[in-house]
This record gives structure tokens, sequence and C-alpha cells, in this order.
């Protein structure tokens, strides 16, 4: 494929919206963020004003790698990167049973994770 034709799929594809951005893959480990963790929280009451408030507050904490606004028993599930257990029992201490929207949460240690990086589109 010519050099041009490419440039102009991946602009066609950045115009449609498919490709959002770029991004360098890097190893926590290597800034010092050995233990992460998946923390699914419960807000009280569930509305606009709390769900905004607590999704920016988060996202704003060096810790927290992302948030996902999710349907079900549980409001959020905040992915969370630190340095060591001590770490992430701080945060959820000091972060979580500090905001009296938190009705309550629950978390999960990441062992080990793969991830696709490249999405194909479904039928």
């Amino acid at each position: 494929m010519a050099p041009s034709t490419c440039l102009e799929r991946v602009r066609l594809l950045h115009q449609r919206g498919v490709i959002r951005g770029y991004h360098a893959d890097i190893d926590p480990a290597a800034l010092n963020r050995r233990v992460e963790a998946f923390v699914s929280v419960q807000l009280r009451p569930p509305s606009r004003q709390a769900i905004e408030g607590f999704k920016a507050a988060m996202f704003a904490l060096p810790q927290v790698m992302a948030v996902y606004v999710v349907a079900g028993e549980q409001d959020f599930l905040v992915h969370v990167s630190v340095p060591s257990l001590d770490a992430l029992h701080s945060f959820l201490i000091d972060r979580l049973t500090q905001r009296r929207e938190v009705a309550g949460f629950r978390s999960q240690i990441i062992y080990d994770s793969v991830r696709k990086n490249v999405a194909e589109p479904l039928e």
C-alpha cells in the first residue's frame, strides 16, 4: 500500500471517530504501581449529581486509572493502581470511606491481565 493511501485511510478513521487517540503501553510496575485492583462502589443517593461528582473526584486521584459507571447492584467500577497492599488499604480507607455518598464498596485485587489493543468490528 502506498504511504499516501495509508495516510488517507488513517485520516478517515479519525474523522469517523474509530481512532480516538494513541497511547504508550507502560508497565505499571516501572512506575511503582505494583498492585492493581478493581473497586466496586455503591452510592447513596444514586442521583445524577452524586454520580457525576463521584466520577470526577475519583478520576482526579493519581491512584485511579479508570472509572466506569455500571448497571447492577454497584454504581461504579474503579480501576486503582498503587505501590503496595498497604497503599491500597489506605486508598480505600482514606479516599472512599471519607466520602459521604459512598454506601459501600468491595475490592478485587488483579493478579494478572491480558488486553486486546485492537478491536475488530462485530457483525
